[in-house]
């Protein structure tokens, strides 16, 4: 498994950091596609469905407050099978923030995935 801060993640932070109006990425997206999450991604692999919208918040894993963490939860609306997942600053469209592939989760109509995006910075 691979889960990243992406480049286009990494284009969130300095704009927060310079005080451009950078909207927080907590819009947790899923895909079915395969492959393997790269620094340079700004997409999932086939995404489905509808984004859903995280609870934002800092904890501490190391120093106090030095962890974005992401929670929400995506419900299939069909038959699925997902391999990968991302935090987005937008419900659609929008920039990937971070992103990360997993070995298949088959889930039938109805069935949730409650996703949490830890992102420290060490």
């Amino acid at each position: 498994m691979s889960t990243l801060l992406v480049n286009t993640g990494k284009a969130i932070v300095t704009n927060f950091l310079s005080g451009g109006a950078a909207t927080v990425p907590k819009y947790v997206g899923w895909g079915t596609g395969a492959g393997t999450t790269a620094i340079t991604d700004t997409t999932l692999f086939t995404e489905t469905g509808t984004r859903s919208t995280g609870t934002a918040s800092q904890v501490t894993t190391t120093t106090t407050n030095d962890t974005l963490q992401v929670a929400g939860t995506n419900t299939a609306g069909s038959a699925l099978s997902i391999t990968n997942a991302g935090l987005f600053d937008a419900s659609t469209s929008g920039n990937l923030f971070a992103k990360g592939d997993f070995g298949t989760i088959t889930l039938a109509t109805g069935d949730s995935i409650a996703f949490t995006f830890k992102v420290q910075f060490s």
